[in-house]
């Protein structure tokens, strides 16, 4: 596919109501952790979307806001595919994901489905859930805390607090998945890959949707997979229907959420977010 091109970018920077340099990104996670790092000192804009971020298609308007941004913050792995359909200022393109390139996990068969206003997708041939793994969103916080030094003066208590915070929450996780062992587990859609190989988990994913209910077929795989991945608890983005959760029940699954945060919160934040999901795990 060609790439289709948006209008061109203004070649002097734009310069905001508040006089702060402006960051654009591409999903809540890394506009949390900019917002950490930088405080006060940078804009840091994450568009409001529905549904996942990852899938999320931008207007021409939204793309050339982007396009005047200062700087702007990929996840890489795959997310957000389109930023390889439009023009953007490559000098100010920050992957997060690039000092792990190497650690990406490769999906084999991502099957394609439908769901929310992104419509038909495939999750693509790389996982893109970076950020489950804390030592992995971690690095993803350097990486916008080197390319923020590059152009301003940081505060290094702001990236230190945040790290701790990341550290805490991933011995935590450890703690908490330690008690399932080598527990089957499901997942009700393929984003915890590197939650997974993180904990050591022993985990199958399907693809449900918490407010769609399945249908006969996919009832039916879920047979199949018990029959050989006999789980007692399904993973969730959010809170399922009552009847699929109900379902599931009489089948012996429990339904936990653990929301992987892509998108901003309705409230509270990434920390809080995750620190709900660990007391959902205990």
């Amino acid at each position: 596919m060609g790439l289709v091109i948006a209008g061109c970018s203004k070649q002097t920077e734009k310069v905001p109501p508040s006089g702060k340099p402006v960051v654009y990104t591409v999903n809540y996670p890394l506009a949390y952790f900019a917002e950490r790092i930088a405080g006060s000192k940078v804009e840091v804009v994450f568009p409001h979307m529905e549904g996942d971020p990852a899938f999320w298609e931008p207007t021409p308007e939204q793309i050339a806001e982007f396009q005047d941004a200062d700087l702007i913050l990929l996840n890489g792995a795959s997310y957000a595919k389109w930023v390889l359909k439009v023009s953007l200022p490559q000098a100010r393109l920050v992957d997060t994901s690039t000092a792990f390139k190497d650690r990406l996990i490769v999906i084999d068969g991502a099957a394609t489905h439908s769901h929310g206003p992104g419509g038909a997708h495939a999750h693509g041939d790389i996982a893109f859930t970076t950020w489950l793994d804390p030592h992995l969103a971690l690095q993803q916080a350097v990486a916008i805390r080197d390319a923020f030094s590059k152009h301003w003066q940081m505060d290094a208590a702001d990236f230190q607090a945040l790290e701790k915070e990341l550290l805490e929450f991933d011995a935590q996780l450890e703690t908490a998945f330690g008690e399932f062992e080598d527990q089957p587990l499901l997942g009700s859609h393929p984003i915890y890959q590197y939650l997974t190989r993180r904990y050591n988990l022993n985990m199958e994913s399907v693809h449900w949707e918490p407010d769609e209910a399945p249908d006969a077929e996919m009832w039916s795989e879920l047979n199949d997979i018990l029959g050989a991945h006999p789980a007692k608890l399904m993973l969730w983005e959010a809170e399922p229907l009552a009847d699929t959760k109900a379902k599931l029940e009489e089948k012996g699954v429990q339904s936990m959420v653990f929301d992987p945060c892509g998108n901003r919160p309705v409230a509270g934040d990434f920390i809080s977010v995750m620190n709900a999901n660990i007391h959902n795990l205990e």
